[in-house]
């Protein structure tokens, strides 16, 4: 039963919602991880020694569930304290990319990782060869047992034809470090080494090096012909080393099929897709539902079209300036983004607000810019035993404001994950994780339009809602699309090129923006597009952003109605952390996605906000 709206609820609860410190905690404090670099150098060297005794407990797992309990719980708590490791390094690598020993350690813990993993290969063999009966009657004796490890023992089981013996297995874990190596030299290339050239703006702005921060600023220029410069400018830079990004793909690519080849899957994306045990038809079906809804995105690339007043053919690069301008908007430095922030998502409840207001009150973020920091934004939550960090570069809009809610439905995410799983079942999905941070993203974006001060203020964030979904949605199925095809090249014994993979995404842009319907007119020479994308060195990922986003408007479209159920089925979702594959704990909360129905709820919200647009042009 419909018991207030979202608009209502948020008034209602604005009394229960304290404002957040005048003077927010802008600045992380690492020494909750460790209280200085030499006790990470000690921690360590000494978690590196524990790692090379891990194997006296090989040939005890099936001796008693005893026996069981304590390797499982030696090889655990090593991995615990890596996560801490690694967590310290990484955010102490960003804080400034340019000093060097930072780097380093990030390099150590990457190798600190994949020594455990070689050290312990020979557990999911081990596992196999004591049997699923023998596996079964150990859990029945020890709840222990069955508590921190019943998942992950049913996975091991499930794993059995892919398992390959101890000595492969190790094999295989000591070529970890290589596989990553692609995404390593993507990263150092096209971060940092590749040569961006200077350009100069109608106003007689210069830019001197058009790299990809002042790429995404001024391709939202609101004149046109400098947003062609720009591209033109900057594809023409990426499209020098088309050659060279092809084949650190191709390398990537290379690399995924040799895993799949080697464990006995039928191709790279069964795969990918086994770990979180999910159906394939959940990718397939997004891919057919993104497709049957291009003419919802078509529609809104004609309403862009006119909304910026373009006569003639609406460009790829005409799809980033903001439809309606962003002057006259209020500003949101962190202090009011944490207010805002616990307004929103007070909608599901007591129990996540306190968690919000924990964090904040902690010193768990690093928000300012500042010269080195790493440019973009992230909520680490690995360090089980600490709190979720967040890294983010506030700079007082509402893309600012937007990103923070964003992080912190991980941050939250994960907080109730700890509370309510033991570590062994902490690590969740990025099939749920995404969902915990999008939602909160469109509370934000409907109280905005709610509370807007003016129409123009309306307008503008629901022109933002729009773009989400274009970016979210439809540009991350078609991301996921593109690694469809470029796998499927070389498993039918073709060979890949950066040419070739520029002609293959060039067809994909082509049909999702409706060249040939004359919605967009999509230039050849910015087709090497792909070769920016760093999500292509993650393997099959980036297809969660999608799903992710059609379970958030399912979820938030009954919270926002006042659905005390489907509010704590989403809430009971994020508690169950890793505790089951996400595709089950997704239809535990009420929503299949391998059905269509969940992504037509998706599109009926975007066509709902342009009916709004409309409605108010008029």
């Amino acid at each position: 039963m419909k018991r207030f709206t979202l608009a209502a609820a948020l008034v209602l609860s604005t009394a229960l919602v304290p404002a957040a410190a005048a003077e927010p905690n802008t600045m992380w404090d690492l020494t909750e991880l460790y209280p200085s670099a030499d006790a990470w150098t000690k921690t360590k060297d000494t978690t590196t020694a524990t790692i090379e005794k891990l194997d006296r407990y090989k040939g005890t797992l099936g001796n008693s569930a005893g026996d069981m309990l304590a390797a499982l719980t030696a090889i655990s708590d090593v991995r615990r304290e890596v996560d801490r490791l690694s967590v310290y390094a990484s955010l102490k690598g960003y804080e400034d990319v340019r000093v060097s020993q930072n780097q380093e350690r990030r390099q150590l813990a990457q190798t600190l990782v994949s020594r455990l993993g070689e050290k312990t290969a020979w557990l999911m063999p081990e596992v196999l060869t004591v049997g699923a009966d023998k596996v079964k009657a150990f859990e029945a004796t020890s709840p222990e047992l069955k508590r921190r490890f019943g998942f992950l023992l049913d996975n091991i089981l499930r794993n059995a034809p892919h398992t390959l013996g101890a000595e492969a297995e190790g094999v295989m874990a000591a070529a970890g470090n290589l596989l990553a190596q692609p995404d390593n030299i993507y990263s150092q290339l096209g971060s940092g080494e590749l040569p961006f050239p200077a350009v100069s703006l109608s106003d007689g702005t210069k830019i001197d090096s058009l790299d990809q921060a002042t790429y995404g600023k001024y391709r939202q220029s609101a004149n046109r012909e400098d947003r062609k410069r720009v591209f033109d400018t900057f594809w023409g830079t990426w499209k020098k080393y088309e050659g060279t990004f092809g084949a650190m793909l191709n390398t990537q690519v290379l690399g995924l099929e040799f895993d799949a080849k080697v464990r006995h899957f039928p191709n790279a994306l069964a795969d990918a897709l086994f770990t979180d045990n999910m159906p394939e038809g959940v990718y397939r079906q997004l891919v057919a539902q993104a497709n049957a809804g291009l003419p919802t995105f078509h529609r809104y690339l004609k309403l862009r079209k006119k909304l910026l007043g373009i006569e003639g053919d609406l460009g790829y690069y005409d799809m980033y300036p903001s439809m309606f301008p962003a002057t006259g908007l209020p500003k949101f430095d962190v202090a009011e983004s944490e207010r805002i922030g616990l307004l929103v998502t007070s909608a599901y409840g007591p129990e996540y607000t306190a968690l919000l207001q924990k964090g904040f009150a902690g010193h768990w973020m690093n928000v300012l810019p500042t010269a080195g920091k790493y440019p973009g934004a992230y909520m680490q939550g690995a360090a089980y035993d600490v709190h979720p960090y967040l890294l983010l570069n506030h700079n007082d809009d509402y893309y600012s404001l937007s990103t923070f809610v964003h992080e912190w439905g991980h941050g939250v995410h994960t907080l109730l994950t700890t509370a309510n799983q033991p570590y062994e079942n902490s690590n969740y999905s990025t099939f749920t994780a995404e969902t915990a941070s999008i939602s909160n993203e469109f509370l934000l974006a409907d109280y905005m339009v709610g509370h807007a001060a003016t129409k123009a203020e309306k307008l503008y964030y629901l022109g933002q809602e729009l773009e989400l979904i274009r970016t979210t949605f439809f540009r991350q199925t078609m991301f996921g699309e593109f690694q469809l095809a470029i796998h499927e090249e070389v498993e039918k014994g073709k060979a890949l090129s950066g040419a070739k993979m520029s002609e293959i995404y060039c067809g994909l842009l082509k049909r999702y923006y409706g060249d040939d319907k004359g919605v967009t007119k999509i230039d050849p020479a910015y087709c090497v597009e792909w070769a920016f994308i760093p999500h292509f060195y993650y393997g099959f990922y980036v297809y969660q952003y999608a799903t992710s986003m059609v379970g958030a408007a399912v979820f938030t479209k009954g919270i926002e109605a006042g659905d005390a159920q489907t509010r704590d089925r989403f809430i009971n979702m994020l508690k169950a952390g890793g505790s089951d594959y996400p595709y089950e704990l997704y239809k535990k909360a009420g929503l299949d996605m391998a059905t269509p129905a969940p992504y037509k709820a998706l599109l009926a919200r975007m066509n709902g906000l342009m009916d709004q647009i409309e409605k108010l042009q008029k």
